[in-house]
């Protein structure tokens, strides 16, 4: 009886219980708390309390929805500053890192959620919670990497919303500009049309709720894939006549356009938290390694097929490359516009999730009204800046190479080598030295990509046509 009532003693320890209690990862962490002798070995799986499950199979959808976007249609641009081998061997290579990045990130997460008797963290939390809970040298940087990634998450996020905006009010004005060429709608005043309904469709405050409009996003982007994939087999000209292997001097243009496609990094945690089953994110064929066997293989066909179709005439996106006459052409241009205005949602679900974790305990009565402000103003911001940098190309290499190749390539191999720097790095240390050519990898794409786009915006001001380039870029 004595030690059952030592037992239980235990088991309520007051700091354990208050750290299962609040799903919020908080700075006061005691690394103390992870010395207190349980019985049996936290399961944060069997704490985690999610008021809107989402299904395995919603996962894949949201995992899908997240990684399928704009970039795939730069993808045939990409092979072009990589050649046709070159290209094929990069995509793979590319979708293998940035699908093991995602691993060793929810892996990290999981098993730091049990030193912390935490039943979920973010990335953030788990990047400040891996600080906390490595080397002693570098417990008392967690709470500023945990701050760091956050801020860096929502600018992330923003700068894609971005890049979502131009993307639907270019294809917008080019179809329109067919019908109505005597006067010709600005590029400012077609992404001042996406603003209220991207402002209603970011009212939408839960994961589970998005699922129908990711799923019916998937629907229209395969319709497009089809058309477009039409056009890219009609009348296909010999795989010879086109360079197998580029210079190597384009080859970060091509990394930085394959990460941007590929990195769907801050959806990832809020998609595995808010699993039904979170156990089946990982493994073998699990959620992860489902959806991005989808996205690699489509990213390698639509770029191969569209480089061999249109070679060194291909465009930024490859549906403007379609012939604008055709209708067909043109319904693909609008449906592709729609699918990024349902991806959206989705990406905004990223910057807001700081934001709403951030006030937990802080509600007030107006919390609703809050709640609409806030997301109104992050949309009008995003919708005004790509109004003024409507350059298309330039901003997504931009955000590919600086945000991406950081927070997707460089960040989740930092925080794995951090956590199990003591005595957990594998024979011969092998995760330090795999992690370690992540992070090369990482600041190549990051320094050579931003040298590139930042020379581009350079001569856009030199040239005065900041606010009228993306004619030029889709012509």
């Amino acid at each position: 009886m004595a030690k059952e009532k030592d037992s239980v003693e235990i088991d309520n320890f007051k700091s354990t219980a208050d750290l299962t209690s609040n799903p919020g990862f908080q700075s006061s962490l005691s690394i103390a708390s992870k010395n207190v002798a349980d019985e049996k070995p936290y399961n944060p799986f069997e704490h985690r309390t999610v008021e809107h499950p989402n299904s395995t199979i919603g996962s894949i959808v949201h995992l899908l929805k997240s990684c399928l976007g704009s970039g795939i249609l730069a993808m045939p641009a990409a092979f072009k500053n990589a050649g046709l081998v070159a290209g094929t061997i990069g995509t793979l290579l590319a979708g293998f890192i940035c699908t093991h990045t995602v691993h060793i990130l929810v892996k990290t997460s999981q098993e730091v959620c049990v030193d912390a008797k935490k039943p979920s963290l973010s990335f953030a939390e788990t990047c400040g919670a891996a600080f906390t809970y490595g080397p002693k040298r570098l417990q008392p940087w967690g709470d500023f990497v945990k701050t760091l990634v956050d801020y860096s998450l929502v600018l992330t996020y923003t700068s894609v919303l971005c890049v979502y905006v131009v993307f639907i009010g270019s294809s917008i004005k080019e179809v329109v500009d067919v019908y109505w060429p005597d006067s010709p709608l600005s590029i400012q005043a077609a992404c001042a049309l996406t603003l209220v309904p991207l402002v209603l469709i970011c009212q939408i405050r839960n994961l589970k709720y998005l699922v129908p409009f990711s799923a019916i996003a998937n629907i229209l982007i395969f319709v497009v894939f089809v058309i477009t994939l039409y056009y890219l087999f009609t009348d296909l000209p010999p795989v010879k006549d086109r360079e197998m292997v580029a210079s190597i001097t384009q080859w970060p243009l091509f990394l930085s356009t394959v990460i941007f496609a590929m990195e769907g990094i801050g959806v990832v945690m809020p998609v595995e938290n808010e699993m039904a089953k979170p156990q089946q994110f990982l493994g073998c064929p699990g959620v992860l390694n489902t959806a991005m066997v989808i996205v690699i293989s489509l990213y390698g066909i639509v770029g191969f097929f569209g480089y061999v179709q249109y070679g060194d005439n291909v465009k930024g996106s490859v549906t403007l490359n379609l012939p604008q006459e055709d209708i067909i052409a043109q319904v693909a241009k609008l449906l592709m516009a729609f699918v990024i205005f349902l991806s959206f949602a989705l990406q905004f679900y990223v910057p807001m999730e700081m934001i709403t974790r951030n006030r937990k305990g802080k509600e007030s009565k107006y919390e609703n009204f809050l709640q609409v402000g806030v997301r109104t103003a992050i949309v009008t911001v995003a919708v005004a800046i790509a109004a003024a940098f409507p350059n298309l190309e330039l901003v997504i290499s931009f955000v590919g190479a600086v945000f991406f190749s950081t927070l997707g390539l460089l960040l989740p191999a930092v925080v794995d080598t951090v956590y199990r720097w003591d005595n957990r790095l594998g024979p011969l240390n092998y995760v330090l030295w795999k992690n370690l050519i992540i992070c090369i990898i990482s600041l190549i794409a990051l320094f050579s990509g931003a040298t590139s786009s930042i020379k581009g915006m350079i001569e856009d001001f030199g040239h005065g046509s900041v606010g009228n380039h993306v004619n030029e870029t889709l012509t």
